[in-house]
């Protein structure tokens, strides 16, 4: 069940995931209001979901013209369906007033409040308090009702599958929890902190890049979730303690956000290729990270106009690099990048990753890739090479034909400087990496940290086959986004 489940989620970007989610929770609460279960009037639900929709739309492409920067329309909506689930619906004139601010507060903030274009916020969060701070009116969390449990979990474990920020969530609500029933007041209810958690805690965009940063957020947002800890007469609601767990992610997480040149395509397999952009200040980052791209399209598909790639090239290097494979029907997005000209504009942000080479030098490692899935070894082998950095590595690469190999250039290389030993498996003649093969190829498999890079399905294979083995530390390169 598991597995029909990954294979969805792989086929739809985050982004679009979440939209998806938010659209079912609505209809969801539209068909609960409709039966008298939900303390909501349906018809100005719907106003409330439209009017929202149509003002962040206007806002966000008045700020975009004004600030001259790229827009994804599906965060726009994000935000829009997030603010008429956490709002009273409209009910009168004022309402419309109150509604129109919070909305243009929201996109706004997304602009306005940024750094190397990187905003610092949760849109939806930000409006919420700023409001509260000036008005008698805030965010009644209607969607904590209790007829929303069994939806918001649905819907919610869905997204923290896709994005795997399991360890942020736990740590919330594990925190939160303590910190209610330590106080005998438990009066937020199930659903409201199952949405908070699965759908405002895990944008990625105001989360930090590690998982013990992840944990460290999530244990801050838990402690002052509830107003147990105040500071005089402020005390905490669900968004202003997200808006200081956005500060903490800010100040620990990278800043880059850039807006890259394309150098170059270059064609180094079939149906693969490299594509290679300038840089005016190279990013400070760890080989074997990835970043998430963003381009803009007309019409994109469910894939949507946002998408995480590693990067292929070495810190060392003065350009970023990313291979692509264009797979049968691929995506918008894709196409869109195939069809680039030179110089034009591409954005790059979120750099995170744990996919990284250990600190420790004299460890002895052992890659596995499949395909293109060879990217973060790339990048890792080219530092180490101009780094003239020696390590105990094995690269087990395994592709269909020997035409499909790429980056045999700088593997060839290390063999011969650093003494990285490859060995490349051509399943059409050779057969496929398997128990067997470590076994043969690796002698001292147990002393090795193993990484795997590839197809979700292929990862899985080989976690079962490693562990089987007895290898006790494995690492795996994987980030939300279509894989």
């Amino acid at each position: 069940m598991l597995k029909y489940i990954d294979d969805f989620l792989n086929q739809i970007t985050m982004y679009r995931l979440v939209l998806f989610v938010l659209i079912f929770f609505l209809l969801s609460a539209l068909g609960f209001s409709s039966f008298g279960w939900l303390p909501i009037n349906p018809v100005e639900l719907i106003f409330s979901a439209v009017f929202l929709i149509a003002v962040c739309w206007g806002a966000n492409t008045v700020f975009a013209k004004i600030f001259k920067a790229t827009t994804n329309l599906e965060s726009v909506y994000i935000t829009a369906l997030i603010l008429t689930l956490i709002i009273n619906p409209i009910e009168n004139i004022n309402d419309i007033y109150f509604f129109t601010l919070v909305a243009v507060l929201a996109m706004g903030s997304k602009y306005i409040l940024a750094i190397n274009r990187k905003h610092i916020f949760n849109p939806a969060a930000f409006a919420v308090v700023v409001i509260a701070f000036v008005s008698d009116q805030s965010a009644s969390w209607w969607i904590g009702s209790f007829w929303m449990i069994p939806v918001v979990l649905l819907g919610g474990l869905l997204v923290v599958r896709k994005v795997r920020r399991f360890s942020l969530v736990l740590s919330f609500l594990l925190t939160s929890l303590v910190v209610i029933l330590g106080r005998n007041s438990f009066n937020s209810s199930a659903s409201l902190i199952l949405f908070f958690s699965f759908i405002m805690l895990t944008e990625p965009q105001t989360t930090p890049p590690t998982k013990i940063l992840q944990i460290l957020n999530g244990f801050i947002v838990g402690l002052l979730f509830t107003p147990q800890i105040h500071l005089g007469s402020i005390y905490p609601t669900p968004e202003l303690a997200i808006l200081i767990g956005n500060i903490f992610s800010f100040f620990v997480s990278p800043k880059e956000r850039l807006l890259l040149k394309l150098k170059e395509k270059i064609k180094i397999a079939p149906g693969i290729y490299d594509f290679v952009f300038g840089l005016e200040k190279p990013p400070s980052y760890l080989a074997g990270q990835y970043m998430e791209w963003t381009l803009p399209q007309k019409n994109p598909d469910s894939r949507g106009s946002r998408r995480y790639f590693t990067l292929a090239s070495s810190p060392t290097e003065d350009n970023l690099r990313i291979g692509i494979k264009l797979y049968p029907n691929p995506s918008s997005f894709k196409k869109s990048l195939m069809d680039l000209p030179k110089d034009s504009e591409i954005i790059a942000s979120q750099l995170s990753g744990e996919f990284t080479l250990p600190k420790d030098l004299s460890r002895k490692l052992c890659f596995i890739a499949g395909g293109i899935g060879v990217t973060p070894f790339r990048s890792m082998v080219k530092y180490l090479l101009d780094k003239n950095e020696k390590r105990d590595i094995v690269l087990l690469f395994s592709n269909k034909t020997a035409e499909d190999i790429v980056y045999q250039d700088i593997f060839d290389q290390a063999a011969l400087k650093l003494g990285i030993k490859t060995i490349y498996v051509n399943t059409d003649t050779t057969g496929y990496i398997d128990e067997e093969m470590i076994r043969q190829q690796v002698l001292d498999f147990r002393e090795r940290i193993f990484y795997i890079s590839g197809r979700r399905s292929m990862i899985e294979a080989f976690e079962k086959t490693l562990e089987s083995l007895g290898v006790k530390e494995i690492k795996v390169d994987f980030f939300p986004g279509y894989v």
